[in-house]
């Protein structure tokens, strides 16, 4: 599991993160949300050190990864994790296949003989076929997203972070990223970690949803529970989110 304790993390006199702790249980779908500018894509970036916080700790499967500098250890454990970036970052210049494989080549010893058979699982476990030679110009908004998935769960890593899975999406695109991330969850037991401004849909799809609000979580619980939770932050954001 992940557990963070007392995370800080400030850019000049902006103070992003301010003793943030949380567990994320192995095998959860957990759910960052609140409005923009909070620091929720700071956070899951922390998680992984793609930033590295001032201050604190994440432990990740009992390792401490927050102020090493060991590159190698840092390697180990970005290993253990997938990221779908908000916009997907696929590779232009590269097909299908070699940006679902791109992973395998960098991150594991899987000989390359078998990366067309998974390359083939990958797709066929976000629901696409026979696209292995298109560019990402050639795809819809939505494909590019199942690529990207298909792409982070090459390595079968044990955590997924999304990105504002559903920025910029319409209602349609919404529903298929929702049940993408809830089927990657069911099919392979992964334990996802969601950042969003969409409360509806981590109400929908989350074990737990957790609400920032000055830097920490003011309130992580069960959907139910935080539909009902006396926290005039939470009462505010549902209102603002036409759910209260």
């Amino acid at each position: 599991m992940i557990e963070v304790r007392n995370l800080c993390k400030s850019f000049g006199d902006r103070h992003i993160l301010d003793k943030m702790s949380v567990t994320i249980r192995d095998g959860e779908l957990f759910s960052v949300i609140g409005p923009s500018g909070m620091g929720k894509s700071t956070f899951i970036k922390c998680l992984i050190r793609l930033i590295a916080p001032d201050s604190g700790e994440i432990i990740v499967d009992g390792e401490d990864i927050a102020s090493t500098s060991d590159e190698f250890r840092l390697a180990r454990i970005r290993r253990k994790f997938g990221y779908l970036f908000q916009e997907g970052a696929l590779f232009d210049s590269m097909n299908v296949f070699e940006n679902v494989s791109f992973g395998l080549k960098y991150l594991t010893d899987i000989p390359k003989s078998e990366y067309p058979k998974i390359v083939r699982e990958k797709l066929a476990l976000v629901g696409l076929k026979g696209v292995e030679n298109l560019k990402p110009a050639e795809l819809s908004g939505g494909m590019k997203k199942r690529v990207a998935l298909a792409r982070s769960i090459a390595v079968e890593p044990k955590y997924i972070l999304y990105d504002e899975p559903t920025t910029g999406l319409d209602p349609v695109m919404t529903g298929m990223v929702r049940d993408m991330i809830t089927d990657m969850r069911d099919k392979i037991g992964v334990t996802s970690v969601v950042v969003t401004h969409d409360l509806k849909l981590a109400l929908n799809i989350s074990s737990r949803v957790a609400m920032m609000s000055g830097g920490r979580f003011v309130e992580c619980s069960a959907p139910d529970s935080f539909r009902t939770s006396p926290n005039p932050v939470v009462q505010e954001f549902m209102r603002i989110s036409g759910l209260e």
